[in-house]
C-alpha cells in the first residue's frame, strides 16, 4: 500500500469554550414567569421606548424592551446614524473620564436604598468574563436584532433589547432609569415593583424537572 492511513495522534480538538456565566444572562434551562405588561419609559417624534415585560428567574430577571424608531423629519443620514446607535458595540466615543457621547442609549436600575447599576461601560467580549460573579448589582444589554415589521419605508423600526439585571430586586418598588440624547430622550425614571417580581421568580422552574 503506497497511500497509508495517517498515523494516530492526540486529540487536537480546540477546548469547548465555557458558558456565559450564571450572572451574566438568564439560565438557560429554566421557563421563566412574566410579570408587568406593556409600559411606556419614553416617547419623542422619532422614537418610543417601551418595557413590554418582565421575565423572572430564580437567579435575575429580564427586563424585555423594545426600541421603536422612525424617520419622521430626520434626514436618510441622521435617521440611519439614530438606528445604528441602538447599538452600544457602534458608538463611538465612549472613554473613561470624559461625557457620554449622545449616540449612546443608556439603562440603569436605581433601589430604594440608592445602590444603582447602569449598562455604561459594558464589555461585550466573551473572552473577558468570568465566572465568579462579580459584586452586584448588575445591568447587563442582551442584544436581540431588528424585529420584521409590515409597513412601508415610512414605517417604524422596532429593536429588542433584553436587560438582565442580576441578582433579584429586592422585594420593594426600584426604578428603571432611560436616557438617549440621541433620540431626544431625557433622563427619566419608571417606578417597579420588586415584590411582583420576586412573586413570579418563585413560580419559575426548570424545562426538565429532576427525575424522582
Amino acid at each position: 500500500m503506497f497511500f497509508e492511513p495517517p498515523p494516530a495522534r492526540e486529540d487536537d480538538s480546540p477546548a469547548p469554550r465555557p458558558g456565559l456565566p450564571v450572572w451574566y444572562a438568564p439560565p438557560a434551562d429554566q421557563a421563566g414567569r412574566v410579570t408587568l405588561l406593556g409600559v411606556v419609559l419614553a416617547r419623542t417624534p422619532n422614537a418610543v421606548i417601551t418595557l413590554s415585560a418582565i421575565t423572572a428567574f430564580s437567579t435575575g430577571c429580564l427586563l424585555n424592551v423594545e426600541v421603536a424608531t422612525r424617520r419622521h423629519t430626520l434626514s436618510a443620514d441622521d435617521y440611519q446614524a439614530l438606528q445604528m446607535s441602538l447599538f452600544p458595540i457602534m458608538v463611538p466615543g465612549l472613554t473613561s473620564g470624559r461625557p457620554l457621547p449622545e449616540a449612546l442609549l443608556r439603562f440603569g436600575v436605581r433601589f430604594a436604598d440608592g445602590t444603582k447599576a447602569t449598562t455604561v461601560g459594558q464589555r461585550f467580549e466573551r473572552s473577558r468574563f468570568t465566572q465568579e460573579a462579580p459584586p452586584g448589582p448588575c445591568l447587563f444589554w442582551l442584544p436581540g436584532g431588528m424585529s420584521m415589521r409590515s409597513g412601508d419605508e415610512n414605517a417604524a423600526s422596532v429593536v429588542p433589547v433584553g436587560l438582565w439585571l442580576w441578582p433579584l430586586p429586592p422585594k420593594e418598588h426600584f426604578e428603571l432609569a432611560v436616557e438617549w440624547p440621541a433620540g431626544g430622550v431625557e433622563l427619566g425614571f419608571t417606578s417597579l415593583d420588586g415584590s411582583a417580581v420576586a412573586a413570579a421568580a418563585e413560580r419559575s422552574a426548570p424545562y426538565w424537572p429532576p427525575e424522582s
